[in-house]
């Protein structure tokens, strides 16, 4: 009998020495004292939270509205073409500065008593600052420059752009390592443009997305049209790769490398495939080669709130928003190159029916993750169990691991916490 730590992430058995994997308490999930931790220590703490793409601000004056965590941010690009993130938060009374997800404005300001700012965050300007005709109006020693809004650090790189309330997180590509770096690059290769965004609000934590991600285990079991139509399959070759800090994975695959005899072996009985399916419009699944290296679907997943994605030639990033211990948002923005021929564009915009909330592969995730919601809730004690790959966070050559997850949680137990949580 195995002897180990009841909520242990990557524990040994003192028996025999060898990994056990992942075990999880469903507290994680459901309890509101974690989520309360999380806004504090990860998504306010030493992190990169991805914010927007340059190409949604490209002008002086652009502006979006987003979320690190469940905190409200405005991006902002000054008359300078710099990047901005402040908290949006009137420093007057709290309110919200920018009620609208994206536009153009000289100057923010607020409805309530119409402070406004500049686009950096400093106040420019305060009603009624000297009173009315000697009466009123505000202290002598007020000070503009010490009632701004809150400013975070901004990074971008290669048109993505992230901000940190941390002082002490490294650079950014420190903070991703060359691994991640490499292969952001690799999609992030020369200048976008936005194809459309798609927000899908799912009733589940927002940690059983991030698992999901991380997860090339799921993909030919779950996603029925992901393993008939040959996108991914399991026994394609592929690799789940993560950086020095186990915090951020690189999950890839190559369509045509299987085989249909070792297919059929494998497969064998599986719901999730049936060669006698076919397509009405079979140019759904025609593309065209986009990248050298012959991959076909990668997704990078970026601790703690970004995913990107290339499935054959669907590009986008989806942005994880938090609301509660049971539900999130989850913003896709597809994109394509600035350089994209007519013939491109119509390819993306058809293969983006692959993915998205209502995707033909991606719409079964979010009602994974909210079976998974439903029923552990019921059972705060109970423990998931996470070892396919051998049990521990390591890389794999091959496409049935669980090790990336189990890399997460390790991230996560550092940061927030797990064992000190459960009662």
């Amino acid at each position: 009998m195995l002897n180990v730590q009841d909520t242990a992430v990557g524990k040994v058995s003192t028996d025999t020495e060898e990994p056990i994997g992942c075990r999880i308490p469903y507290s994680v999930f459901t309890d509101d004292a974690f989520y309360k931790a999380e806004q504090e220590h990860l998504f306010r703490g030493p992190t990169w939270n991805f914010v927007a793409l340059e190409a949604e601000v490209p002008n002086p004056g652009d502006f979006k509205s987003t979320f690190i965590g469940d905190t409200p941010v405005v991006v902002t690009r000054d008359k300078d073409q710099s990047l901005h993130v402040v908290v949006n938060r009137c420093a007057h009374r709290g309110a919200t500065v920018c009620r609208a997800r994206q536009g153009n404005v000289p100057h923010l300001e607020c409805v309530y008593h119409q402070w406004a700012y500049e686009l950096n965050g400093d106040l420019m300007g305060v009603p009624f600052r000297r009173g009315i005709k000697g009466k009123g109006g505000m202290p002598a020693d007020f000070d503009l420059k010490q009632h701004g809004l809150v400013k975070l650090r901004v990074e971008a790189l290669n048109g993505l752009v992230f901000a940190t309330f941390s002082q002490e997180v490294e650079p950014l590509t420190d903070y991703l390592g060359p691994l991640i770096t490499k292969h952001v690059e690799r999609i992030m290769c020369r200048p976008i443009k936005i194809l459309g965004n798609q927000r899908q609000f799912i009733h589940g934590n927002w940690k059983l997305y991030a698992e999901n991600t991380r997860d090339p285990y799921h993909a030919s079991l779950l996603h029925l049209f992901h393993n008939t139509f040959g996108l991914y399959r399991s026994t394609q070759t592929g690799e789940c790769l993560m950086d020095e800090s186990k915090r951020h994975s690189f999950l890839y695959s190559k369509a045509g490398s299987n085989d249909a005899a070792r297919d059929s072996e494998v497969y064998q009985d599986s719901r999730s495939f049936d060669t006698s399916f076919s397509l009405q419009d079979p140019s759904l699944l025609a593309g065209r080669s986009e990248f050298p290296d012959g991959i076909t679907l990668v997704i990078l997943a970026l601790y703690p709130n970004l995913i990107l994605q290339q499935i054959s030639n669907t590009l986008a990033v989806r942005q994880i928003v938090t609301h509660g211990p049971d539900s999130f948002e989850l913003v896709w923005t597809q994109f394509g190159y600035a350089d994209d021929d007519a013939e491109m564009d119509a390819i993306r915009l058809k293969q983006s029916n692959l993915i998205g909330p209502a995707g033909m592969i991606s719409m079964e995730d979010g009602e994974a993750v909210e079976i998974v919601q439903q029923a552990v809730g019921s059972d705060r004690k109970a423990r998931s169990y996470i070892a396919m790959g051998g049990g521990g966070a390591d890389d794999a050559d091959h496409l049935v691991t669980e090790g990336a997850i189990i890399g997460f949680w390790q991230n996560y137990r550092e940061m927030v916490g797990i064992e000190e949580r459960v009662s």
